[in-house]
């Protein structure tokens, strides 16, 4: 029998002072509360609390973890649980919503992008990433979506559409001559994955599918 394993993406939250250094990350400062008229774009914090970030740092923000098991992390599941943890920052360690801090005032942070969970929830909390790290093992499988898009000469278009993907290999990056003539000069960068399609349940009428290839025709053609 094979045992299958996934990656797992992690932040590594700022330490605290003195922390013993860990591979997934040491016990890190305490988190930042989130005040009320925060958006997608700006953080509101008390001033002691804003004082603290610097531009140019990356923060994770997401709600303190309280015990629950399943999937959890927002927008995006960042893991999948099967017994609690004590771990209280676990959520703030896999959550997808981060951002660029790109100016601090007293009264909070303005991000260079908006997080990709909107406008902080209530109870959210904020703390610093120092990096990232993937974990290679365990049980958690991160799943993703893809929608392809070719267009015609026409105007006309083909979606392909992958409502469930899993990676079954890491991504690989390599570089390709642009053309023949300049083998050690011009090239770009490829990234390569490769994907397992999983089936998802159609509620129009319970069939189980992969794909859905979509044709949208151009204004006025013929038909």
């Amino acid at each position: 029998m094979a045992l299958a394993t996934g990656s797992q993406h992690m932040n590594l939250l700022a330490p605290a002072s003195g922390a013993s250094p860990a591979a997934d990350g040491a016990q890190p400062v305490p988190a930042l509360t989130v005040q009320s008229g925060s958006t997608a774009t700006f953080v509101a914090l008390a001033a002691a609390d804003a004082a603290t970030i610097s531009a140019g740092a990356i923060i994770a923000l997401d709600a303190d973890y309280s015990g629950q098991t399943g999937y959890i992390g927002a927008p995006v599941s960042g893991a999948y649980l099967r017994t609690a943890l004590t771990d209280v920052n676990y959520i703030r360690r896999i959550t997808f919503n981060v951002a660029l801090v790109s100016q601090v005032s007293s009264a909070g942070l303005t991000l260079a992008e908006p997080l990709p969970g909107g406008a902080p929830a209530a109870g959210a909390k904020l703390q610093a990433i120092t990096g990232f790290v993937d974990r290679e093992g365990g049980s958690f499988y991160q799943e993703w979506s893809a929608l392809f898009v070719v267009e015609g000469s026409q105007g006309e278009r083909i979606f392909i559409h992958y409502p469930r993907l899993q990676t079954i290999s890491g991504a690989q990056e390599s570089a390709q001559p642009l053309n023949e003539k300049n083998t050690d000069k011009l090239t770009r960068v490829l990234l390569k994955g490769q994907y397992l399609a999983l089936p998802v349940t159609d509620p129009l009428d319970g069939e189980r599918v992969v794909c859905y290839r979509s044709f949208l025709p151009a204004k006025n053609a013929l038909v």
